[in-house]
């Protein structure tokens, strides 16, 4: 397999200020910024082989350090949890056999960014209170679809389930956070296993930028499963992912 050096992009160092920025906010909302880190990767121009896999590698260190974070506080609902993950985790696999067209995959990762823009602008961020529970075949439909998207694009589908859970009432917001954490961290890991079983490799380099996304990671989850809400700093990522958005498109 070609092998492309990531430290040699242009202006890679403003890349890896603006990453663990990235990893902390997506942390502190449970997340796992594979989004986040496609966009980025997207505006420095990455090679796109490389962007899948060293997204949901940072995925599974920095969605893991939020989940141990949001358990720790009581917010995790396992039912909840199950209810999704039994089909997405069979079907992230699947997705990440996949190999697509280089511009189909921008343009399907820059419609899967407009739900990262709406979380990160609060638009599914209102609480209910009065819960619903889940129905299993809805868990089992939208888990499989979630969890072959996000295997096929590089995500752990957590931009898209958070904001589910909120608008039926499946949850509050600490449980949601808590329950796409562990989400994103089985599909990521399952849609690694499909990456390897197709011979996809990663390079040494995605590991440094690991240790640097984590230190982003750490802080996130443990301040977002406290009382942390800089809406500020989310109104500038979300501009972020507008901007990827459109290079996404027009590129």
């Amino acid at each position: 397999m070609k092998t492309y050096k990531m430290l040699q992009t242009e202006n890679i160092y403003i890349f890896l200020i603006i990453l663990p920025v990235v990893s902390f906010l997506y942390s502190s909302v449970g997340h796992g910024g594979a989004s986040g880190y496609l966009a980025l990767m997207a505006l420095f121009s990455f090679a796109p082989e490389t962007m899948k896999p060293t997204a949901l590698l940072l995925n599974l260190f920095v969605a893991g350090i939020s989940f141990y974070y949001y358990y720790k506080g009581g917010f995790f609902n396992k039912k909840l949890f199950l209810s999704f993950a039994l089909t997405s985790i069979p079907f992230s696999l699947l997705g990440g056999r996949f190999d697509i067209d280089a511009s189909l995959y921008k343009k399907i990762l820059a419609f899967l960014l407009v739900f990262a823009i709406f979380k990160m602008l609060n638009v599914f961020g209102r609480e209910s209170d009065s819960i619903k529970q889940v129905k299993i075949w809805q868990g089992l439909v939208i888990g499989g679809i979630i969890g072959f998207f996000s295997g096929l694009i590089g995500i752990g589908g957590g931009i898209i389930l958070t904001p589910l859970i909120l608008l039926f009432h499946w949850g509050n917001m600490k449980e949601a956070a808590a329950v796409s954490a562990l989400f994103i961290w089985v599909n990521s890991a399952s849609a690694l296993i499909g990456q390897f079983s197709v011979g996809v490799t990663l390079e040494k380099e995605s590991f440094l930028l690991v240790a640097i996304a984590l230190v982003g990671g750490v802080l996130g989850g443990y301040y977002g499963s406290k009382k942390i809400n800089n809406q500020s700093l989310r109104y500038i990522l979300a501009f972020v992912l507008v901007i990827a958005c459109f290079k996404l498109i027009f590129t």
